[in-house]
């Protein structure tokens, strides 16, 4: 069936998620709602790091961050290990890491693309978003990342 005809095209290849998945995955998305989380994820997704380096790059108080992958950790995003003294942070569940990378991919396309039309009088802020190897990227305006 067409989308035009009533329905969804595809409509009834897909089995419908649990009231539980799509709860929890509202849950992972709202932790993802912050500026700063998303940014921690971000930045874990690049590589590990332990707490310091990880407020470093954010721009965060050492408390705040701390707290921020407490919350990550707590829903399964993000995982630690002990290295000697020092917890090291790394990516808990890469299919939300794959999720994260599209959005803001797809978002960073669009930016260029207004850039390209605009000219070079098209510019954001300050804030950055840190890829590994690679030097300071801007984040986009509006969406925190």
């Amino acid at each position: 069936m067409a989308a035009g005809e009533g329905g969804v095209v595809g409509a009834g290849q897909y089995e419908e998620p649990s009231g539980e998945v799509l709860g929890r995955a509202a849950e992972a998305f709202g932790l993802l709602a912050a500026p700063a989380r998303l940014h921690i994820v971000w930045l874990l997704a690049h590589g590990e790091r332990d707490v310091s380096a990880l407020a470093e790059q954010v721009g965060g108080a050492l408390p705040a961050v701390s707290q921020h992958l407490s919350k990550l950790k707590l829903a399964g995003l993000v995982r630690s290990r002990r290295e000697g003294r020092r917890q090291v942070y790394y990516v808990g569940d890469p299919g939300v890491v794959a999720v994260v990378r599209l959005m803001i991919g797809q978002l960073a396309e669009q930016e260029q693309e207004q850039e390209q039309e605009q000219g070079p009088e098209y510019r954001h802020g300050s804030r950055q978003v840190y890829e590994r190897g690679a030097g300071p990227v801007r984040r986009l305006r509006g969406t925190g990342a």
